[in-house]
Parts: structure tokens; C-alpha cells; sequence
């Protein structure tokens, strides 16, 4: 029986990684629903599943629905790989910024052209 030093061990980080880019395509789904929903009323009515939250609901399901999709493709296509986990966090994080400042009102107004 041969045991295998856990600091040589190498796992595959694509699931990981599969996470990670996931919640940047959530967060970027998420702003620019954001950004399209303040921008137009029928858009707008379109998201609004529940009136009492008005289109926030439609954005958040259809976000977090983008979230859960991207992680369960991408965690197949990459269970057993090793990725480039700098250039995914990177992405990720690009993806993660974006979305945030997709939902900020300062920059929505001035996209808009309010």
C-alpha cells in the first residue's frame, strides 16, 4: 500500500473554478437585467413576476436561474480538468465587476441618458 504526499497530490480545480466563473455570469446577468429594466417599461413589465417587488423579482430569478446554469455546464465540461484557474478568476472577477457596476444608479442614469 503506498501512500501519496497530500502536498504532491494534484486535484483537478475545474470544479472550483466552475463555481467561480459561474457567480461572474450570475453577476453580469444580474446588471444587465438591472440596466434593461430601469431602462424600459416593457422590459420592466416583462420581469415583474410578483408586483409587490416589481421587476427585481424577474431579475434576481432570471439571474440566479443564469447562475445555476452556467455552474452545472461548466462544472461538467470541467470535473475531472485542471483549468487556468488564474485566467478564470481573473474573468470571473472582470464579469463580477461589470455586473456591479451595472446596478449602480449614478452609472445606469448616465448609460441611459437620464
Amino acid at each position: 500500500m503506498s501512500e501519496q504526499n497530500p502536498s504532491t497530490a494534484t486535484h483537478p480545480d475545474g470544479p472550483v473554478a466552475a463555481a467561480l466563473l459561474a457567480c461572474g455570469v450570475g453577476c453580469l446577468v444580474l446588471g444587465t437585467l438591472s440596466l434593461a429594466s430601469d431602462g424600459s417599461k416593457r422590459i420592466a413589465s416583462l420581469l415583474n413576476i410578483y408586483n409587490p417587488t416589481g421587476p427585481l423579482s424577474g431579475v434576481t430569478t432570471i439571474a440566479i436561474a443564469a447562475w445555476l446554469l452556467a455552474w452545472a455546464v461548466l462544472a461538467r465540461q470541467w470535473r475531472a480538468k485542471q483549468v487556468a484557474f488564474g485566467k478564470v478568476s481573473f474573468v470571473a472577477f472582470v464579469l463580477l465587476a461589470l455586473g456591479l457596476l451595472l446596478t449602480f444608479p449614478p452609472l445606469d442614469d448616465f448609460l441611459l441618458g437620464h
